[in-house]
């Protein structure tokens, strides 16, 4: 017998349920107000503006901090992603699994290369590597032009233990 393939709304909610619950390990992201939108297997972070994110009443610009805690989330959300993607499409993570482990910061080093301006952030990160216990992620963030960032980062991180 020949099994159908599932349908496309139900793959869609299976990985937003898992976004939702991997989103939720992060209370930082609560507390900032970070979202994650998902395009496929592609994350996009975005940092929604905030009277509490300003650092630097005067210019108005965006806190350091808050930039590099932006910059910091979305690298591990997106290499978590990527390590649990292949996993959960295939069946072996379901929404009931115990809760995923993230990666650890070794070092996450920022480049400010401008003024992040009082509006909306975004981010994407791009995996440089990633092996059983060492990974690497660079995380690019810009505001109203995806050519223009005002800041960028490296990271290096220490993955969890994967079963299997």
């Amino acid at each position: 017998m020949i099994q159908r393939p599932e349908p496309v709304q139900v793959i869609k909610q299976r990985r937003d349920a898992m976004l939702e619950k991997l989103v939720a390990r992060v209370p930082y992201m609560q507390f900032l107000g970070i979202q994650i939108d998902r395009r496929g297997d592609e994350l996009t972070a975005i940092l929604p503006y905030a009277d509490k994110l300003i650092g630097n009443p005067m210019l108005p610009a965006l806190h350091g901090g808050a930039t590099a805690a932006f910059l910091e989330v979305t690298a591990i959300m997106e290499l978590t992603w990527a390590m649990i993607w292949e996993d959960m499409e295939a069946g072996r993570i379901t929404d009931d699994a115990p809760a995923i482990a993230l990666p650890k910061t070794i070092d996450f080093t920022v480049d400010y290369l401008r003024t992040g301006l009082p509006r909306d952030a975004y981010a994407r990160a791009r995996v440089n590597r990633s092996g059983r216990r060492y990974a690497s992620v660079h995380v690019e963030t810009w505001q109203d032009n995806r050519s223009r960032l005002f800041a960028q980062a490296t990271g290096h991180f220490l993955m969890p233990p994967r079963n299997g």
